[in-house]
């Protein structure tokens, strides 16, 4: 497989190369939620040459969105989130194949859609369909990488690689769906900085290089940029 120039400065890496770059063209990597961390996750995916990304979002543009979801325009405003996702990723990179699924993951759908994928990237703000997506990928033996961000803050992991899975993060899902939203406070550049992490673990993962946070917890305060892994 020949590649073009633009891949040219990741095929320079070691620890990507042909080989690597090959595997990221074969990848197939499913972004629930197309919002906050969903642009940073499916724009630079797509750059990095990801062969097939698949976009989950039952919601439209709303003016509020755009202080951080960078996959938007103004113009855009009122318009399914997963069907304009598409159009900007394919204006970025034409070469790979984008699937736009403009509708909620649920119960009655969600094995069906993920088990045509290899990785499931968490790019939502909801308990209930982190609980679907990590129960549906431990079952179909498929790798959830996991992100979410409150204000300044953020953590990332990946689950259902090795032994830990959302549960084990949150052990009680009637506790955890009883609690009060955390609330939408935040500044466009935390989603911008846990889902590039996101996207750095996928990309990672496909290639097989540094210690991606299998069954490790990485979480960052951009007040003092203090940032811990904790083993789960």
């Amino acid at each position: 497989m020949d590649f073009d120039d633009r891949y040219q400065r990741q095929l320079i890496l070691p620890e990507i190369g042909v080989e690597g770059q090959k595997k990221l063209s074969k990848a197939k990597v499913l972004i629930v939620g197309v919002g906050g961390l969903g642009s940073p996750i499916a724009i630079y995916l797509a750059g990095a040459g990801i062969g097939t990304i698949g976009l989950i979002d039952d919601d439209v543009v709303s003016i509020t969105n755009l202080q951080r979801q960078v996959l938007y325009s103004e113009e855009e405003v009122g318009l399914s989130k997963a069907l304009h996702a598409k159009k900007r990723l394919l204006s970025l990179n034409s070469s790979i194949s984008v699937n736009a699924y403009p509708f909620r993951l649920t119960e009655e759908n969600a094995r069906e859609i993920i088990q045509e994928y290899d990785i499931v990237v968490d790019g939502t703000d909801n308990f209930t369909v982190r609980f679907l997506v990590s129960d549906v990928c431990k079952e179909l033996g498929k790798t959830y990488v996991y992100g979410a961000i409150c204000g300044l803050e953020g953590q990332v992991a990946v689950l259902c690689k090795g032994n830990a899975t959302y549960r084990t993060l949150f052990p009680d899902e009637k506790e955890t769906l009883a609690m009060p939203h955390p609330g939408k406070q935040v500044v466009g550049v935390t989603p911008a900085v846990i889902g590039s992490v996101e996207a750095s673990q996928v990309i990672m993962l496909i290639c097989g290089y540094g210690e991606p946070l299998i069954d490790r917890l990485w979480t960052i305060d951009l007040r003092n940029m203090q940032n811990f892994i904790i083993n789960i």
